[in-house]
């Protein structure tokens, strides 16, 4: 943000709803259709909400974020997140997608290991980052859900290295999608 200030910076759906919010919203093995249903159609409806502006928008989750938490508590049984439940959400979260114009994705690697901030608000639980971090590669390396739209694809950058690196490589795909729009793509 530092070096984009016209940016808008979107509040991330649990910190609005949430933590700030009318909604008490409980994570991994204890989240529900509920808590993940309202987080998702109000990603959807701010990022609906710029959909015809130019306005320059950061979001810090995007819709596909909630079909990892959604699938990973439906493979722990334990809530009435369901297989069926993920999959109804795959066609809202593809057409918002059409609207957004790049996707970051920071995937756990031993390499370039991004430290965990205890917050108060983030799981810290390892196994349970290693079980996410799974379904998002999955997701975005596999095209597991076929979530992302056809036409109007977002540009997906994976963010690796320290972090001056991966602020260059996301300016870097800022330039590309920039330059795509004004050469009229």
């Amino acid at each position: 943000m530092a070096s984009h200030p016209h940016f808008i910076r979107e509040e991330e759906p649990y910190r609005a709803l949430g933590l700030h919010g009318p909604y008490e919203i409980l994570f991994r093995h204890a989240s529900t259709k509920l808590h993940n249903g309202i987080q998702l159609y109000y990603n959807i409806s701010r990022i609906h909400r710029y959909a015809t502006s130019s306005d320059d928008v950061i979001f810090d989750r995007a819709p596909m974020d909630y079909l990892a938490y959604s699938q990973y508590t439906a493979n722990q049984g334990t809530t009435d997140i369901n297989d069926a439940f993920v999959k109804s959400m795959i066609p809202a979260v593809r057409e918002s997608l059409d609207h957004v114009d790049i996707l970051a994705f920071v995937p756990k690697s031993a390499e370039w290991p991004v430290e965990m901030e205890s917050d108060g608000i983030r799981p810290v639980d390892v196994a349970y980052r290693d079980d996410v971090d799974a379904i998002f590669k999955q997701m975005y390396r596999e095209g597991r859900y076929q979530a992302m739209p056809v036409k109007n694809r977002p540009h997906l950058v994976e963010l690796w290295g320290p972090r001056p690196q991966r602020l260059e490589q996301l300016q870097a795909a800022v330039d590309a999608v920039k330059a795509v729009k004004a050469n009229g793509g």
